[in-house]
């Protein structure tokens, strides 16, 4: 497994470009940590791909543990960033100002090694269950195994509504599954068993036990879950109320905000940027055809429409 070599990075140029198009100041710090971490170990890899990615092999029968630590910080090459960034961008801002900073950081570290577990688990299971050797040697990077985890506690956060999944409404409950064959099927490729155990590890949260384990593992800190910050609580009607809280007393007010996040996302939704990014990026790898426009700035008079006739379909 190598990095592709490229003049031009154009995935890490379009992701720098939303960030700060985002406006640095308005993303929460764990967020922003983990997306300065992943683009710093994109530009300065500390292994090889081949050295850091994660496989049965290598970890379990090699006992190269490290790579549990290093494949979810290392990516194939700036469309896998990008894609995977851009996503951790859009959950990072609705997650950590949910469940706080430090609460955050404790279920992205949490998330990366189970997930990581998990996969391996899987993969060792098929290769005993198949009698097929190659799936010790499957090996995976990038951190979109924990995406699928925080989307999973994203979906369960805001159970209503419906995700738009390759141009077909999906209830989102069901958006991670349908999210885990549309990707496979467009780019088949990515790893199905990572994808696959971050969303097991997702409802290891969401409905096991994983969620009460952490809190007894950290300790002291279980007792105090909410920390001083902006707390975002959103209600059926598109809207958004918010507390600030401060540490000599509380000051709760409410006001209703609408939320808006066509200024970095183009009014596309999250599947339809994963949508975007998918083809930009096989367009990117050797396909024919004309240049795919700037993905997540600029919507044809196509794709303008087809957003008018979705709206008319939310709002039946």
């Amino acid at each position: 497994m190598q990095r592709r070599s490229r003049g031009i990075n154009a995935g890490l140029i379009l992701l720098l470009s939303q960030i700060f198009h985002v406006g640095i100041s308005n993303i929460p710090p764990v967020t922003l940590a983990t997306l300065v971490l992943n683009i710093w170990f994109f530009l300065n890899p500390l292994k090889p791909l081949f050295e850091s990615c994660l496989s049965v092999e290598k970890c379990y029968q090699q006992k190269d543990w490290q790579r549990l630590l290093l494949s979810p910080l290392h990516h194939a090459d700036d469309w896998h960033l990008y894609f995977n960034m851009a996503s951790m961008l859009w959950k990072g801002i609705h997650l950590e100002r949910r469940l706080g900073s430090r609460w955050f950081a404790y279920v992205i570290v949490t998330f990366s090694l189970l997930t990581g577990v998990l996969y391996l688990f899987l993969e060792f299971a098929l290769a005993e269950f198949l009698d097929e050797p190659d799936f010790r040697r499957n090996c995976a990077v990038g951190f979109s195994g924990v995406l699928f985890a925080l989307k999973v506690l994203n979906n369960h956060y805001c159970p209503g509504g419906f995700a738009n999944i390759l141009g077909f409404p999906v209830p989102n409950r069901l958006a991670c599954w349908a999210e885990l064959l549309a990707i496979h099927f467009i780019s088949p490729g990515t790893s199905f068993a990572g994808h696959l155990a971050g969303i097991l590890v997702g409802m290891m949260y969401t409905h096991g036990p994983l969620k009460k384990i952490m809190k007894k593992c950290a300790g002291i800190f279980s007792s105090n879950m909410h920390y001083p910050g902006q707390q975002y609580h959103v209600n059926n009607s598109g809207y958004s109320r918010y507390q600030d809280s401060y540490q000599y007393g509380w000051q709760t007010y409410s006001e209703e905000i609408p939320r808006n996040y066509d200024a970095y996302t183009a009014g596309l939704s999250e599947e339809e940027q994963l949508e975007r990014a998918l083809r930009a990026s096989l367009w990117d790898r050797g396909t024919s055809g004309p240049s795919p426009p700037p993905y997540g700035f600029r919507l044809s008079a196509e794709e303008e429409m087809r957003r008018q006739r979705l709206r008319r379909f939310d709002h039946q």
